[in-house]
């Protein structure tokens, strides 16, 4: 990687104007496989290296909050020598990734119903949930078995329950309720939404987060995309006017 050009970068950033939250779509694994002539799950094992690149970089930037889209509830539906290896890949990656956790003072979540997920893959969540607990930095939101419908629903459901229970009236539910049972609302909104591999949609991701979301598209695959990537992705971010429906 050019140590060069990412020192030009990030003197060009305004330390001021940082994304608080980035979320990514890790799209492309597959099509970086095909173009080299490789199966799919080597697009994959590269794409799991990139993780641990772009949270160590967005540390290194200050960024407060990271959402990583890994996994989604449509993602079931590959064919099951795919998923299987995806599951025993992120366990792989979860066990490596926490020395670095622990290095960066990285507050890991995960944002899913990880209860259906495999026994190795739930128990090393749960260990780097558990083990980064009291981590002061940033936030590390790893999104597995997740969609934005879902989440919302969840949320509405909760608040269900507790009209139902007479802890809640209707008509104390209103958009601040509705976001703090979100399954973490300390993350916020989403300042920057990046999707990589040129498919330019959000995919069931963070529905409701992403409200004013700013849209980053990128042709540049996901096993490909480094910190030169992340810093020119933030760069244009900040060029951009952010108005919230005002003038």
């Amino acid at each position: 990687m050019p140590k060069v050009k990412i020192t030009e970068l990030e003197q060009q950033l305004d330390p001021l104007k940082l994304p608080r939250h980035i979320a990514i779509i890790m799209d492309g694994n597959g099509r970086w496989a095909k173009s080299k002539h490789l199966p799919r799950i080597s697009g994959h094992a590269m794409g799991a290296k990139r993780v641990s690149e772009i949270v160590t970089a967005a540390s290194d930037l200050d960024i407060k909050s990271l959402s990583l889209y890994a996994f989604s509830t449509e993602n079931w539906s590959r064919p099951q020598p795919e998923v299987s290896f995806l599951m025993s890949l992120l366990v792989k990656y979860l066990k490596k990734e926490l020395k670095n956790l622990i290095r960066k003072d990285v507050k890991m979540v995960v944002s899913g119903h990880i209860e259906v997920l495999p026994a190795a893959a739930k128990n090393v969540i749960n260990q780097n949930i558990e083990t980064s607990k009291n981590h002061q930095g940033m936030v590390f939101n790893l999104c597995l078995n997740y969609g934005g419908r879902q989440e919302i629903t969840d949320a509405c459901l909760e608040l269900a329950k507790q009209v139902k229970a007479g802890k809640l009236n209707v008509d104390e539910i209103d958009e601040h309720r509705v976001g703090q049972h979100l399954y973490h609302p300390a993350l916020g909104d989403v300042d920057l939404m990046i999707r990589t591999s040129g498919e330019e949609r959000i995919s069931n991701f963070l529905l409701w987060q992403l409200a004013y979301s700013e849209l980053y598209f990128t042709s540049v695959m996901w096993p490909d995309f480094t910190k030169i990537d992340l810093l020119e992705a933030i760069l244009a971010y900040q060029k951009r006017e952010r108005r919230f429906g005002g003038i």
